[in-house]
């Protein structure tokens, strides 16, 4: 069986388990189950913290697993990102009182506060600036105020948590992270599956199907304004002015397409969800 690490509680793990139910696998129903086996799909899932998970499979215990790109590249695990999964965006960034820092060499010898020393360390060695690093495992925003560190390596949305704790973000972002599928560099049977099925489902989340009816003379005017993934299809109606198409188009550009394809004389225009795909 292929094993599965699978982040057991965080922002990753209901959207992760989702994901994997969309995508055809049985997981667990209970959550305090750690163990899971799926013999259907030829599957295991183990539910571990996200935070070890590339620990696992790096070292060869598990197959593949899900986990963030910060976590991953922090942890120093020889496990590889194989795909993106397109949820739990992050973004990295310094931040230190207002005036104190104006780029990264000002960090040279600083005390610096992070709950990602692996993936701070390494970027600050990239880029020639040697900083004390101080782990903390929450509430890095904090570290200033209460003098346990100079300046801040942090996950920023806003800005505004950093703000609020009297510090202006600097410098060059250090990461922008998201879900990702990682491996232990050796392919298993059904990882390719579980690829194809995980991609199948960000399709479908970023697409859907249009089906309309357009008269004939305006079927190139209308291709134009939704050409598709690849190629609309095209069939003959009773009436032979007439043509009905189906398209497939992101999903954040519908009502767009519905505007331009109703001012060219499109009729009976339909939005479909698409439940899976392969591409």
């Amino acid at each position: 069986m292929l094993r599965i690490a699978v982040p057991n509680k965080g922002s990753l793990s209901e959207t992760a388990a989702q994901m994997l139910h969309e995508a055809g696998y049985t997981g667990r129903r209970d959550s305090r189950e750690l163990v899971v086996a799926d013999p259907r799909n030829g599957v295991e899932f183990f539910y571990l913290r996200p935070r070890d998970i590339a620990t696992y499979v790096g070292s060869g215990a598990l197959d593949v697993g899900i986990t963030g790109r910060d976590l991953l590249l922090d942890s120093g695990s020889e496990a590889t990102e194989i795909a993106p999964l397109g949820f739990g965006d992050s973004t990295f960034r310094f931040a230190g009182p207002p005036g104190a820092y104006a780029g990264l060499a000002d960090l040279e010898g600083v005390r610096v506060a992070t709950s990602y020393p692996g993936l701070v360390g390494d970027f600050l060695a990239r880029h020639g600036v040697t900083a004390k690093l101080v782990k903390l495992d929450g509430a890095v925003e904090s570290a200033v105020r209460l003098g346990v560190a100079d300046a801040v390596a942090d996950v920023v949305s806003t800005g505004s948590t950093l703000r609020k704790a009297g510090l202006d973000i600097f410098g060059p972002v250090i990461l922008d992270s998201e879900a990702v599928l990682i491996g232990s560099g050796v392919e298993k049977p059904g990882t390719q599956t579980l690829v194809r099925r995980l991609q199948g489902v960000l399709v479908a989340r970023q697409y859907v199907l249009v089906d309309y009816d357009v008269p004939v003379e305006k079927l190139e005017a209308a291709t134009a304004a939704a050409p598709g993934f690849e190629s609309p299809t095209v069939s003959p109606l009773h009436d032979p002015e007439w043509v009905a198409v189906r398209v497939m188009i992101p999903r954040v550009e519908t009502n767009h397409v519905m505007d331009a394809l109703y001012e060219l004389g499109a009729r009976a225009i339909l939005v479909s969800a698409i439940h899976a795909a392969r591409l």
